[in-house]
């Protein structure tokens, strides 16, 4: 592992994803590119701790109700509460895990963490080229394409720029999985609070973090070929809130969409 660049002198979007998570593994520099992030949208790391709630209410929904036993994480992060196979894993055991992520970091911090658990494994991937993950030795090793999969781009699109054809992405990976596969996706917007979303956009890129905020109709774009899964598309605070309605924050303040997709 000591040859791996792990590229600390320039901010990544997985560990300022951390930082805002309340995470130990960052670096200064990610830092203090969420922080000037978080000065046009204090709400920022309210957000993201949505965000991640709705994942694993989401995760749970297909294990329980739906009988996906294996997942696909795109993007998946670094390691943090309610990681993908905590969450399945709770619910059954066998459940199995592939963790895809283009930081380097990302690959050290979760071969550690997963180096005895047979059911999960890490790649060091990028969504933009989901041909090269789905051909991974270790994707076909851990994921039986002939079974139903839990297909995870959640908190990710939004770094895929309009000319990198993000919707041609999931098309490629939902023409990869069979009938029964869920498509778990959540994106940030400035429908709701477009001046702080769109500040929190341009100071992303400042940082040389790209960043696409996107209107609930494109997001939905992304399920194409799919059948949404009451109740649609929603802001990820309601989207099967466990909450009463009184105690969530409000759109204002998470600014992001999700939703579930199943191919029939």
């Amino acid at each position: 592992m000591a040859d791996i660049d792990l590229r600390t002198d320039q901010p990544h979007s997985a560990r300022m994803y951390d930082y805002l998570l309340g995470g130990k593994d960052h670096y200064e520099v990610d830092g203090e590119a969420a922080e000037k992030a978080l000065s046009s949208f204090p709400m920022l790391r309210t957000a993201a701790r949505e965000n991640r709630k709705f994942l694993g209410r989401a995760v749970r929904h297909l294990v329980r109700e739906a009988g996906v036993r294996q997942f696909l994480d795109l993007g998946s992060g670094l390691p943090t509460a309610e990681n993908v196979h905590q969450v399945a894993q709770a619910e059954d055991p066998d459940a199995r895990v592939l963790y895809v992520d283009n930081d380097p970091i990302v690959l050290v911090h979760g071969s550690a963490l997963l180096a005895k658990d047979a059911r999960t494994a890490v790649i060091q991937g990028d969504i933009r080229d989901p041909r090269a993950i789905l051909e991974n030795e270790k994707t076909r090793a851990l994921i039986d394409f002939d079974q139903p999969v839990g297909v995870l781009a959640v908190a990710v699109l939004h770094f895929v720029g309009d000319d990198e054809d993000p919707a041609g992405i999931v098309r490629t990976l939902r023409e990869a999985v069979p009938a029964g596969s869920h498509f778990i996706l959540s994106h940030a917007t400035a429908d709701i609070a477009p001046e702080a979303a769109m500040g929190v956009q341009h100071a992303y890129r400042a940082q040389g973090v790209p960043l696409t905020l996107r209107t609930r109709e494109r997001f939905a774009e992304f399920f194409d070929g799919m059948e949404l899964v009451d109740p649609g598309i929603q802001v990820v605070s309601d989207w099967r809130a466990t909450v009463p309605e009184a105690e969530r924050p409000s759109h204002a303040d998470v600014s992001w969409y999700g939703g579930i997709g199943r191919l029939a």
